[in-house]
């Protein structure tokens, strides 16, 4: 067939499922077949008389499938409910429901190339991301240093950029107590009481993230 202008959309809808329940004069909550997203997708009827959704008026619906009356139907009530909504699962074999995914074995791991639902607050989307996007490598280097006590020297030259609380200082194998021990400025550690004669010091820096 031959248009004017942009052709139509072509728009396919899913059957409506129908479920069917009779009433006992207690029971407030019955549960769908087919799940929803808002109690006004569906059209509920009581004894032939359609019911409006809403806290204060029939009928409420707990997402996805949970259809709970205000005031239960009393014995015998014939109560049918029609739902022309599909609600998909995002993950094959299994569903999400209230922010949790069942149906589905957790990984242990993720490669890189592994793609991962991320939601994007400012989109209200779901997006996917591959798990090599999430943050950059960070690679961590050591480095060390050595000198040796003359008993009366106190004052020894670092590495700059450092500060005690990230440097190890070791004195005769002793691992030494940052601020107690010695202290840090700039390029210079001085050392509360001189290392004595011949003794070996060892300095750690440890690795600092970018």
């Amino acid at each position: 067939m031959s248009y004017i202008g942009k052709k139509p959309s072509d728009i396919t809808r899913a059957i409506a499922t129908n479920d069917t329940f009779t009433g006992d004069g207690s029971t407030t909550t019955f549960t769908l077949t087919q799940g929803a997203a808002s109690a006004n997708d569906l059209t509920v009827v009581v004894n032939n008389v359609r019911q409006e959704p809403g806290a204060s008026k029939s009928y409420t619906l707990t997402a996805p499938t949970s259809l709970v009356f205000n005031v239960a139907p009393a014995a015998a009530d014939e109560i049918y409910v029609i739902n022309p909504t599909q609600v998909e699962s995002i993950v094959n074999a299994g569903a999400v429901s209230s922010g949790v995914i069942t149906g589905q074995t957790a990984e242990a791991t993720v490669a890189d190339g592994d793609q991962i639902l991320v939601f994007d607050a400012s989109a209200s989307a779901l997006r996917k991301m591959t798990k090599a996007n999430f943050a950059p490598s960070i690679t961590l280097t050591y480095a060390a240093g050595a000198a040796t006590g003359d008993g009366s020297d106190t004052t020894f030259t670092i590495n700059s950029g450092r500060s005690v609380n990230d440097v190890l200082v070791i004195v005769n194998g002793a691992i030494l107590v940052p601020t107690t021990d010695y202290t840090i400025s700039g390029t210079t550690l001085t050392f509360i009481t001189a290392p004595e004669t011949g003794a070996e010091i060892s300095i750690r820096y440890l690795p600092l993230s970018t």
